[in-house]
């Protein structure tokens, strides 16, 4: 058949000799032009606000497009294209969820968080409240979540080697990982925030711009036709479940209740994500920061729109089967696609933009982790605010090493494991133990330093806890430690729908029980900052 003898020759032609050389081409050209750009931006980077963020120069247009570029990472593209592509409607439930976050982020979290805070999440827990235990305990949280998340972009790299590169053996995986783990370093150390900022919108355009690209093809084939696309989907010979990928239920049919706390921790996690709040930060006012929100919505809207395409119509050009056959396996649905459609050529930019995304989201992660290190527990609590800007920065600068240096390890470490779970406890963690202490900051007077600590300790504890002893850490043949070992006990995949929960309840339960009295007056103050902005200008440097 036709159809056949197509997808042989672009899947041989992904594969063949010349091609990883044309995927390193297109990649080392992307890092060239992106760290020419990092050295002009990092040209006035003397001042913490310059540091961490970008000088507060970025109109809320090009930080939404940082915050699209921070958000869609290699799990967005890839993952959500397979999860569709296999599980058709099952698979879509995730953009949904990951979309709606930011309504949230929009109405609750950005205009607040922007009034209020300095540089991070820490400065709006501890406005009017004891400093030391809480930057302890929000660092701490904030370490946890994009550990984690740098540990799943990481693995990613390696896995998707495979596929991309055609290195199948572990040293050369850990090769790249290592690459991309110093890559990213070099970004933050040279050009701090701005820097990132700016990788963050190139990678963003090109991604978005290569998965209009493969939309507008795979449409074409089908004379724009997005019927058309589902039905030979459905007929495709290699689909098991017929026109049931159009319904709910193939993944998540067994037990509906699974999707409810995945999607509660997709939903809720977002808005407190340090990596993504942190971003608030980058522009000038709180009115630039609800517009960032508002072009992050519609350019993240419009990229699942374009999954839903991609996915579906790799289900139907290359088929359910050869996707999880392939070396990538579900995340090889996307560049498998991109392999029918224009062959090395495209193939080979879709694997740069695949690599340009991992090392702009691992490279935020970095700068906010490194934040919170610095600003957080050295300025705050080892020198109780007797630092100056530039002793600051270089803390951050060394530490943006040792975490850069531990990501490579811990990467390394998970290669070819379960690293599903790793993002699922960010967001999690994120839902459980960030989000209630943000909310109950911002809106509950009588919350309390004890209500934050508990808070923050009792959903940490609640979402690792339940993940350690869930499905996707044993039991099973896809679990982290295989199906030999079983100790699961907690039988859903995402602890959401429990932790959440858990970390809202020891925030109210820390403050009623807490006698110590908070300052009203700061209380007061925090609330006419965080409504009005007034006192949110940047602050002096020193």
């Amino acid at each position: 058949m036709n159809f056949n003898a197509q997808l042989l020759v672009a899947i041989d032609s992904s594969q063949n000799s010349q091609n990883p050389v044309l995927n390193i081409s297109i990649f080392l050209a992307f890092v060239a032009v992106t760290m020419i750009i990092v050295i002009r931006a990092s040209r006035n980077n003397s001042s913490a606000a310059d540091f961490y963020a970008g000088g507060r120069s970025f109109s809320g247009r090009q930080n939404g497009i940082a915050i699209a570029g921070d958000y869609l990472s290699a799990a967005s593209f890839l993952g959500i294209c397979g999860a569709i592509a296999i599980n058709g409607y099952d698979g879509f439930l995730y953009s949904i969820g990951f979309l709606v976050a930011w309504l949230v982020a929009l109405l609750l979290v950005a205009e607040l968080m922007r009034n209020t805070a300095k540089f991070t999440m820490a400065d709006v827990l501890s406005f009017r409240l004891k400093q030391r235990p809480v930057r302890m305990a929000a660092a701490l949280t904030t370490l946890m979540v994009t550990f984690f998340y740098l540990l799943a972009q990481m693995a990613g790299a390696g896995g998707l080697v495979s596929l991309l590169l055609g290195l199948d053996d572990k040293l050369g995986q850990s090769l790249v990982i290592a690459v991309v783990g110093v890559v990213m370093i070099l970004y933050v150390l040279i050009g701090g925030m701005k820097g990132t900022t700016w990788v963050q919108i190139i990678k963003a355009v090109l991604l978005i711009a290569g998965a209009a690209i493969m939309t507008f093809w795979v449409l074409a084939l089908k004379g724009f036709n997005f019927g058309a696309v589902l039905e030979a989907a459905i007929n495709h010979p290699e689909n098991a479940h017929g026109a049931d990928i159009l319904a709910p239920g193939i993944k998540y049919g067994a037990l509906p209740i699974d999707f409810v706390s995945l999607a509660l921790a997709l939903v809720l996690g977002t808005a407190g994500l340090p990596h993504v709040l942190m971003r608030f930060y980058t522009v000038p006012t709180a009115k630039e920061a609800r517009r960032s929100v508002v072009w992050a919505i519609w350019l993240i809207g419009i990229f699942y729109l374009f999954t839903l395409v991609l996915g579906f119509g790799a289900g139907a050009l290359v088929g359910p089967e050869t996707i999880a056959a392939a070396p990538g396996g579900v995340n090889s649905a996307a560049p498998l696609l991109a392999a029918f459609l224009g062959g090395p050529l495209l193939l080979g930019c879709i694997s740069a933009v695949a690599f340009a995304t991992i090392l702009a989201v691992v490279a935020g992660l970095t700068i906010t982790a490194s934040a919170s290190f610095a600003h957080d527990i050295y300025s705050s609590v080892v020198k109780k605010g007797n630092v100056t800007a530039k002793q600051e920065v270089k803390v951050a600068r060394i530490t943006t090493v040792v975490i850069g240096a531990l990501a490579i390890v811990g990467g390394i470490g998970v290669q070819g494991q379960n690293v599903a779970f790793l993002v699922a406890l960010a967001f999690a963690v994120a839902a459980s133990a960030n989000l209630p202490t943000i909310l109950y900051s911002l809106f509950w007077k009588r919350f309390t330093t004890r209500g934050v600590v508990w808070s923050m300790i009792g959903g940490l504890i609640a979402a690792v806890g339940l993940i350690a002893f869930s499905p996707v850490v044993s039991g099973n043949e896809t679990a982290m430690l295989g199906a030999g070992i079983d100790f699961a006990i907690f039988p859903l995949k995402n602890p959401g729908i429990l932790s959440i929960p858990i970390g809202f309840f020891f925030g109210w339960l820390g403050s009623v029980t807490d006698k110590t009295a908070e300052s009203k007056k700061l209380a007061a103050e925090m609330e006419v900052r965080a409504l009005t902005g007034y006192g949110a200008e940047p602050p002096a440097q020193h």
